[in-house]
């Protein structure tokens, strides 16, 4: 089995499936840039990038940002130097020519993904945990309250009176985004799938146990040799602080669980 110091890898599954939370943990035990669509884009914005520039004069105007804009924006982030070791792309690519784009973007640089993880988990589970999801102005993401760690739930119990659900997570609403999902992502797992890059893990299972999935598919050199990883690791369940808030115009191309 091959021991893993540098990771390229995307993460693949449906709106709510958990993914973005594996991807910060994983990205950040291993010194890996993860790589959000929506932070992209308002990090290519916020610089004041020609690309940043192409992709709000789209979003201002309401319109969607093309592929080939979406494209040039992942070839401008990949070029930073923290991406160099190593990355986990959360929310990119969703069609084929966006993965055919990506790996000519590798190439020209020398790699190539390591493996596409898809998040396999059953429609109405997703339901389920979609429609157990709370927000608080407090904290950054939505909490999934059946889903959680025990600690989670623990820290949600002061912020019960700012507790309310997104109007976006009603199940119908849900529903529909899987449908657009699966139409837009088939021929993209086949895709990986011929190229047997493609990793299915169990996303009906808790977090932590997750965690240990992925680990088994990229196991680290440092752990073979019989490190264990210490509880700054390992807390990645901790959520941080709500920033203030930004102007940045809402970005309808693309959307993050």
């Amino acid at each position: 089995m091959p021991l893993w110091d540098q990771v390229r890898t995307v993460f693949l599954g449906p709106p709510g499936v958990g993914k973005g939370t594996q991807a910060v943990r994983f990205a950040a035990q291993r010194h890996l840039a993860h790589i959000a669509t929506g932070d992209m884009f308002r990090a290519a914005i916020g610089e004041g990038s020609e690309v940043g520039k192409k992709a709000k004069s789209f979003m201002t105007s309401g319109n969607l940002v093309p592929d080939e804009i979406v494209n040039e924006l992942v070839e401008w982030r990949l070029q930073k130097p923290d991406a160099e070791a190593g990355f986990v792309l959360d929310g990119y690519p969703r069609t084929t020519n966006q993965a055919e784009a990506l790996d000519q973007v590798l190439a020209a640089r020398g790699h190539k993904l390591d493996a596409v993880i898809l998040f396999d988990v059953a429609e109405d589970t997703l339901v389920e945990r979609a429609s157990s999801r709370v927000v608080s102005p407090r904290v950054r993401n939505p909490i999934q309250y059946a889903f959680g760690s025990t600690q989670d739930r623990g820290r949600l119990r002061p912020l019960r009176a700012a507790l309310y659900r997104r109007d976006d997570d009603r199940p119908e609403i849900i529903r529909e985004r899987i449908r657009v999902y699966r139409e837009q992502t088939e021929s993209l797992i086949a895709l990986y799938e011929r190229h047997s890059i493609l990793r299915k893990v169990p996303a009906d299972r808790p977090i932590e146990a997750l965690a240990k999935e992925l680990d088994k598919i990229f196991p680290k050199k440092a752990d073979a040799a019989g490190h264990t990883p210490g509880s700054a690791e390992l807390r990645f369940l901790k959520r941080v602080p709500t920033q203030p808030e930004n102007t940045t115009p809402t970005i309808r191309s693309q959307r993050t669980n």
